[in-house]
């Protein structure tokens, strides 16, 4: 049996102590670059970074001084924060994963970080991703069992904040990539509604996909980091409770969607749901996604095609530097037509009215699925399949991935919840029903 390394941090309490003074900045950063020093070799969680402990010493020194008072000091102050390595931080280089030279992927900060920053969080530096945030990994290990994968392509931000490092880190999602490595590490993840986060700052994977999420220990600390990061919060919703997002009715994508989870992922889901039910919450079998065939291909093909025109640049000078398997995505994307992209966006479309339409029709406030097909998969050479959050990443809805439950082999599995279009607060809020019935965590 492997040893565990997931010892995860609570977001909340932690901004809280900070806030009123304790621990002090100096002594939180000596604690945390000692963790890293102590952890990250086992897990491979950040990009290493020579003269980390100087920096944040220094930036530390600059906030304590900005903010003397504890009544004056912004919520994320002192907070340390992981950041996806294709997101750009003002004075860390963006290597995205990759071999090409950092100084070609260089760009302005990132609104992202903008925003954390000003809300006092000290970036504790780049989270591994896969090349690109594709599919060819990283080293990261999973913290619950080191040789297995922690998921993809926002392996570090899963994986260091299961292991503890830091209480909040900073993923992307094209497909499945902040739901399904929340899920492998046992943490929650939060992927908002599409374009609720800017993406300026960040290298493009399919701009028609891309979206900024979080992982956190807990729901708490998901709404906490969503009310900073996201536009136009309206936070009553959240603040007001469970009771203020009302007692959801849920529905479950019965059909070929579903039957693509593993037999014992299913087992663990129909639990979770029998005990969503003894707690009082309605549940709602529906076919909804009848070709779920033709959405994965119409992903694929948007998806490819983005990818090879983002690249277009940067492949014809380095294509020798690029992993074989972003490669491949590369070079079958420029086969791809412009008028078939089209097609699949308008076909979107449509999947979005009838989505909409179906969801209304039979009262559904939030939707179930597991958040992956299983647990994490054995080895580094993968970071697991993505299709459990394919149709809501073509849809851009807002989803989060909950602890919930665990296989045979104790690799931690999620229960994923999406909401409606522009809904998170409310999703947030009703999903804290399905936390509190779920135990809070896996």
């Amino acid at each position: 049996m492997e040893q565990p390394l997931a010892r995860p941090r609570s977001l909340t309490r932690e901004a809280a102590g900070l806030r009123s003074g304790v621990p002090g900045l100096s002594e939180h950063v000596d604690r945390f670059c000692g963790l890293v020093e102590r952890v990250d070799p086992l897990i491979h969680a950040f990009v290493p970074e020579p003269g980390r402990h100087e920096r944040l010493r220094a930036q530390a020194r600059a906030l304590a001084a900005r903010y003397p008072e504890p009544a004056g000091r912004p919520p994320l102050y002192g907070v340390t924060v992981g950041v996806k390595d294709i997101v750009h931080v003002d004075g860390l280089p963006t290597h995205g994963g990759s071999a090409l030279p950092p100084g070609v992927l260089a760009g302005p900060q990132a609104v992202v970080v903008d925003r954390l920053r000003a809300a006092g969080a000290l970036v504790a530096g780049k989270t591994v991703t896969a090349e690109f945030a594709a599919s060819a990994p990283g080293p990261t290990r999973n913290p619950h069992h080191p040789g297995h994968t922690p998921g993809g392509s926002s392996s570090g931000s899963a994986a260091a904040v299961a292991a503890g490092l830091v209480p909040l880190a900073v993923g992307t999602q094209t497909v499945g990539s902040v739901i399904r490595p929340a899920a492998y590490c046992g943490v929650v993840g939060f992927r908002p509604t599409y374009g609720r986060i800017p993406m300026a700052g960040v290298i493009p994977n399919a701009p028609s996909f891309d979206t900024l999420g979080v992982f956190t220990a807990d729901l708490a600390g998901a709404a906490l980091a969503a009310a900073l990061l996201c536009d136009d919060w309206r936070g009553d919703d959240w603040r007001g409770g469970p009771a203020a997002g009302g007692r959801p009715v849920l529905g479950v994508p019965d059909g070929a969607y579903l039957e693509r989870a593993e037999p014992a992922a299913l087992r663990v889901f129909e639990e979770s749901l029998e005990r969503l039910a003894q707690a009082g919450l309605t549940v709602r079998r529906v076919p909804l996604f009848p070709d779920f065939a033709g959405i994965t291909r119409q992903l694929q093909t948007i998806n490819r095609f983005e990818l090879a025109r983002g690249h277009a640049d940067w492949f014809a000078r380095f294509g020798g530097l690029y992993r074989p398997e972003t490669a491949a995505s590369i070079r079958v994307g420029q086969g791809v037509a412009a008028e078939d992209r089209a097609a699949a966006l308008q076909a979107r479309e449509r999947l979005r009215e009838r989505a909409a339409r179906a969801t209304a029709e039979v009262g559904v406030d939030l939707w179930l699925a597991p958040s992956a097909t299983g647990g994490a998969p054995e080895g580094l050479h993968t970071t697991g399949d993505a299709v459990m959050s394919l149709p809501w990443s073509y849809l851009g809805l807002p989803a989060l991935s909950l602890p919930a439950g665990r296989t045979a082999e104790g690799l931690p599995l999620g229960l994923q919840v999406v909401g409606a279009a522009g809904g998170d607060e409310r999703l947030l809020a009703q999903a804290a029903f399905l936390e509190g019935a779920l135990g809070g965590k896996a």
